[in-house]
């Protein structure tokens, strides 16, 4: 199995001060970094390959530890781009973010195990189990047809399905949280399910089939831990006291 992790996201201000870093994947959480954490967990869910997108520090903190390593470029949609490019399109691969301070091995193979093989696949976390996983983090998840749920930060894209998600997959990286910006993506029929509060999971798995002309499911109830992303300083500080 191979995997590509984005690691190219840069913080600061008070999340650079707390974190002593300006990349993100490199902000410790108890005695390792973030990107520490997300590579060994793909390891210890049985990935054999591991790309990381990332700029020159990322590189020296990988050392030997990943199979290949790809200069960042300009832009986040560059990396993501670059990402979907890491390995043969001939063969499955698994997506991750960089700063996933919670991920386990288990997690991850939990995931791995539940996408079906032809299915481009996120994982979905039910916003109950986020709450009470995390008790007392910042808010998060969004709301789709009265349900509320958390999006993760791992991905699995079966084989010969890069080339047709390219031209969306930048738009869709940037807008997995904000649920105005993924019905854009997918049409005007969404945006008016979402303003009228009948924009389902369901519902954007038939548009976005629509859209990239591939199978593209949402695999319910996995571990909160792929869903805890520290994009803000007050969810790298919870992770830093409680991770």
């Amino acid at each position: 199995m191979k995997a590509v992790v984005t690691a190219g996201g840069r913080i600061g201000g008070e999340y650079a001060r707390v974190a002593c870093t300006t990349v993100k994947a490199l902000a410790p959480v108890r005695g390792a970094s973030m990107l520490d954490r997300v590579l060994d967990a793909l390891r210890g869910a049985g990935v054999t390959h591991i790309a990381v997108v990332g700029g020159a520090e990322v590189r020296a903190a990988c050392g030997e530890r990943v199979e290949r390593f790809i200069d960042e470029g300009p832009t986040g949609e560059e990396n993501v781009l670059r990402a979907l490019a890491a390995w043969s399109d001939d063969e499955p691969l698994l997506y991750a973010t960089s700063d996933l301070p919670y991920v386990h091995a288990d997690a991850v193979s939990d995931f791995v195990a539940r996408v079906p093989s032809d299915a481009i696949a996120m994982a979905l976390t039910e916003h109950a189990d986020f709450v009470l996983r995390f008790a007392g983090a910042p808010p998060a998840g969004i709301t789709l047809a009265r349900e509320r749920v958390v999006n993760g930060g791992i991905f699995s894209l079966p084989p010969r399905s890069r080339a047709r998600i390219a031209t969306v997959a930048t738009g869709f990286f940037s807008a997995r949280k904000a649920p105005w910006r993924m019905a854009r993506l997918v049409g005007p029929l969404a945006l008016v399910r979402l303003a009228t509060g009948g924009l389902s999971i369901p519902a954007i798995e038939r548009e976005a089939l629509r859209v990239v002309r591939h199978p593209c499911i949402a695999v319910r109830k996995c571990a909160p831990e792929l869903a805890f992303d520290a994009d803000t300083v007050a969810e790298y500080l919870h992770a830093c006291e409680n991770a």
